[in-house]
């Protein structure tokens, strides 16, 4: 089966962000059977998310569905996204590991309830063709801050920006219009980030506390979360589209963020991991993570919708024989 990308639908990438979500994650069981009920899925995954979204008309339900390497190969052959690769761990100042993951899907609603309903939809029809390895629901806290107490996603680019900032182009054109998403799950330290004076967590993640307004250039240190993740390509500034969510459970201590960020190029993405981990340069790193462990790592290939529309249960072999 060709890709067919160009002048498709893209997924719901840079959809605007929603209160609720659920990050899913699941890995291809073996056999050849898993791959044809995964397949025959992806074709009706869009019918799905518009069954379930009808029933709340403005409750705003999306789905976003990426590929891990591996899965690719399983499901789709060896002709592959230029960019898509195993998640590369990071070994510098703190550590970033990389962990499994064939499969991601992205669930954006404004109701926890809408969410639930697809992520329990999904597994249902997926059976036993794959298996759970990691389920978090995430919420939108206060004025779109994270459990750290600082507004997050600020910088996002908007509009036509986000669409630049997000959509492969003429760089891979078999594959244009679709995206790269690197997600991360975080777990904070609330009691040692709260013993730390607010001046200083200002400097490091290079904004005001309660007015978000960032701090002046004189005024930040090298090591700032928002200095270290500022990346240049042939001189001009960069951007990402990221939606991360808190999420927690105060029972069992754990609070933490879930951090997704879709690119173009997923090299983005990495650079600004490499500069918080290792530091820019080495041994300047990112001090929020003195407070907040990396416990998951992974990167996923996000097709367009007109192709997951078109995919059929079984490959066609001159699709597995693409180069």
């Amino acid at each position: 089966m060709a890709c067919p990308f160009s002048q498709s639908v893209s997924q719901a990438v840079d959809e605007k962000l929603t209160s609720a979500a659920i990050f899913l994650v699941v890995t291809l069981n073996p056999g050849t059977s898993a791959e044809t009920t995964v397949r025959t899925f992806c074709a009706t995954l869009s019918s799905l998310v518009r069954g379930v979204g009808f029933r709340i008309p403005d409750g705003g339900l999306s789905c976003v569905l990426g590929f891990g390497e591996e899965g690719w190969r399983r499901l789709f052959g060896d002709a592959k996204p230029k960019y898509l690769h195993t998640f590369r761990e990071i070994n510098g100042v703190h550590h970033a590991p990389s962990t499994a993951g064939d499969l991601l899907f992205h669930i954006r609603a404004n109701r926890m309830d809408l969410c639930f309903e697809l992520a329990t939809r999904i597994l249902s029809d997926l059976g036993n063709s794959v298996s759970v390895v990691d389920s978090v629901q995430g919420f939108r806290y206060f004025d779109n801050r994270d459990l750290l107490g600082f507004v997050d996603g600020t910088e996002n680019p908007v509009a036509q920006s986000a669409v630049d900032a997000t959509l492969i182009g003429d760089e891979d054109g078999a594959f244009s219009g679709g995206s790269y998403v690197i997600i991360q799950k975080y777990l904070h330290d609330l009691d040692k980030w709260k013993a730390i004076p607010v001046e200083q967590q200002e400097k490091i993640i290079g904004r005001e506390k309660l007015s978000d307004v960032e701090l002046k250039d004189a005024d930040k240190p090298s090591y700032a979360h928002n200095v270290l993740t500022s990346i240049e390509e042939d001189g001009e500034d960069v951007d990402i589209l990221r939606d991360n969510m808190p999420f927690g459970d105060p029972g069992k201590g754990e609070f933490g963020t879930y951090f997704i960020g879709y690119s173009r190029k997923p090299e983005r993405i990495e650079r600004m991991l490499e500069n918080m981990f290792i530091g820019n340069p080495p041994g300047n790193y990112d001090r929020i993570l003195d407070v907040s462990r990396a416990i998951t790592g992974a990167l996923f290939f996000i097709p367009t919708s007109s192709f997951l529309d078109s995919v059929e249960p079984q490959p066609e072999l001159s699709h597995k024989t693409e180069g």
